[in-house]
């Protein structure tokens, strides 16, 4: 797709601020190791009441809980251990939405996918807004542009279904079709836990592929490091989080909530380790319900994990600054 027909076909209305209200642009202002936020408010979910259409006011609800944050620079972060960076002077840019046309809603994931390549291309890191737990299929194949990703999935489930009555990139499916690109490596699921709706040849056949399950019960007996050993240094990681991969204490705001999920710190800690000797490629989010939100816990949890996501890259940039 040509910058010129994904920009004719890319949604740029924000009903209320930006990401932290940062300058909202196009594709063509992205600069280079920026940060382009990107709402995926609709995937490829199969047909199921009030599934698709609760998700999809995810990406607003996130951009209004983060609004407040543009006034907080140069204060102490705990979380960052030093002054909370300007939103405005990063290169943090909103893209707004991903929306097909309307004569061919069904656009929406190849505009998905274009958008995130384009910010890749340019070095900058796609921050995505999801939207169902089948956005990150198009995510992932926009980052082509990179060899061997390894995916770190939090989530309580696999999504390993090969189909779902014959729909075979809904949200019960991203990681087998990410899993099946060849630019991707290995997946790390972490966070499982319950009874999720994989099938016991499910969890054989993503072992079989080499990918690796963690489950949320071997993160709290032996900590974040257990899932963090399957990357190795200087690998292209993509960053896959399901709300429901946490607690519910953590994330309420979801459809599926499950109690025994990783705790907030859990996330941070694995994010900064990636960041510090990982090439982290691109985040994103999904499975955020604000209807079943508790006072926006969920979109503040997600814009803290967006924060520190950001402030871990300017901090190895500056260390390797120093370095030099």
């Amino acid at each position: 797709m040509s910058n010129d027909r994904l920009m004719n076909s890319h949604a740029m209305a924000f009903p209320g601020p930006t990401f932290m209200q940062v300058p909202a642009g196009q594709v063509d202002d992205v600069v280079a190791g920026g940060f382009a936020i990107i709402g995926a408010p609709f995937g490829s979910a199969y047909t199921v009441p009030g599934i698709a259409p609760g998700a999809a006011r995810a990406p607003h609800a996130i951009r209004s809980a983060s609004a407040r944050y543009h006034a907080f620079a140069g204060r102490y972060d705990f979380d960052l251990q030093g002054p909370f960076f300007d939103p405005a002077g990063v290169g943090l840019l909103d893209l707004g939405d991903c929306f097909g046309p309307v004569h061919d809603p069904s656009q929406h994931v190849a505009i998905i996918e274009e958008t995130v390549r384009s910010a890749a291309v340019l070095s900058a890191l796609p921050i995505v807004l999801g939207g169902d737990d089948s956005t990150p299929i198009p995510i992932c194949a926009g980052l082509d542009a990179f060899t061997d990703i390894h995916v770190l999935q939090i989530d309580a489930h696999l999504d390993y279904r090969d189909n779902v009555d014959g729909h075979r990139c809904g949200y019960s499916s991203p990681m087998r079709r990410i899993r099946e690109m060849s630019h991707v490596a290995k997946i790390v699921h972490v966070g499982a836990r319950g009874i999720g709706s994989a099938h016991v040849s499910d969890h054989d056949d993503t072992l079989e592929a080499g990918n690796a399950i963690v489950t949320a019960r071997e993160v709290v007996r032996e900590g974040v490091g257990v899932a963090l050993q399957h990357f190795p240094d200087g690998a292209n990681v993509y960053i896959s989080i399901d709300c429901d991969g946490f607690d519910p204490s953590v994330m309420p705001g979801t459809s599926v909530p499950l109690p025994g999920g990783l705790q907030f710190y859990d996330g941070v800690d694995m994010i900064r380790d990636l960041v510090s000797r990982c090439n982290l490629r691109g985040i994103g989010f999904a499975e955020h319900y604000p209807e079943f939100d508790n006072h926006n816990l969920t979109s503040v949890a997600i814009t803290r994990l967006i924060s520190n996501t950001i402030g871990a890259t300017l901090s190895r940039r500056q260390t390797a600054k120093e370095a030099i």
